[in-house]
């Protein structure tokens, strides 16, 4: 028998976390985070991480169980949801899978990618190419994936062109003979685009205000710069101001401020299109 899983997906800002809460409420669910990054401690302005009193009880799984200088894969997340969806299941309740990591939702519905061994000579030559030319690159050779990934994650980018080399696509999964693990009930939050600009630049105001500047400083003094740019879009743009020298960015007040506002709100409505490409993509009507 199939096991009953919830997922509930939409592009950032949407109201996802909010939405699963309600519903692990009315279902008797337990919420499975599907994102990258929140499973980092630390990185929670940045990630819009769900505070304890909106959970309102709901428990909440693979959200801080990694330090920031850790890796997390496509793998490391099937592992460990697929353990928590048994557990969830056995214990008479819903697993509620949530986020906006789609290669994460792929790796667990589709299977992961075919193993592809590592190339140090394709490594060595990618890497003195930018992050804007290797994005390039994928979106050149496989446009299905280049709309799943961060543009500014170099490590990503380099490992997808490694595969391309081999491959000549970035494949979904192992066998197209899988068997589903799962019986899949989509909820998809579709914001109309106005509002959903707006959500956005409401959110990123607010990140500001609450001090996310101070948390990508505290977060580089961890990780390094490198590190920094692949943790997501707000952590590399607001690094790279930091960089600059350019004075407290603390305060919504002055040209620095408002012209970091306005490339974060650029960058994360960039982000927020290939989201919804990716639910076009599952026939979910999303426009």
């Amino acid at each position: 028998m199939l096991t009953k899983i919830l997922c509930i997906a939409g592009p950032t800002a949407s109201g996802k976390s909010a939405r699963a809460v309600e519903e692990a409420l009315a279902r008797d669910g337990e919420i499975i985070s599907v994102d990258s990054r929140q499973v980092y401690r630390g990185l929670n302005i940045g990630t819009e991480k769900i505070e304890e009193e909106e959970m309102r009880g709901v428990p909440h799984h693979l959200i801080d169980i990694r330090d920031p200088q850790e890796n997390y894969s496509a793998g490391n997340f099937v592992s460990d949801a697929t353990r928590l969806t048994d557990g969830i299941t056995a214990r008479g309740k819903l697993p509620i899978l949530v986020g906006g990591t789609h290669f994460y939702f792929d790796a667990l519905l589709s299977g992961l990618p075919t193993g592809v061994d590592a190339n140090p000579a394709l490594r060595q030559e990618l890497e003195k190419i930018s992050t804007e030319e290797l994005y390039a690159r994928v979106c050149a050779q496989d446009a299905r994936r280049a709309d799943e990934l961060d543009p500014s994650n170099r490590r990503r980018l380099i490992r997808a062109l490694e595969i391309i080399e081999t491959k000549g696509i970035v494949p979904m999964r192992h066998s197209t003979n899988l068997e589903p693990l799962f019986q899949v009930k989509w909820i998809v939050i579709n914001p109309p685009g106005e509002e959903l600009r707006a959500r956005i630049d409401a959110r990123l105001a607010s990140a500001l205000e609450r001090g996310l500047v101070e948390e990508v400083r505290r977060v580089r003094e961890q990780v390094g710069d490198a590190r920094l740019n692949e943790l997501g879009l707000e952590y590399k743009i607001v690094g790279e101001f930091l960089n600059l020298g350019v004075g407290p960015l603390s305060s919504l007040r002055g040209p620095t401020p408002k012209l970091l506002l306005e490339k974060l709100s650029a960058k994360l409505w960039q982000y927020a299109r290939r989201q919804k490409a990716w639910l076009r993509k599952l026939g979910h009507g999303v426009s």
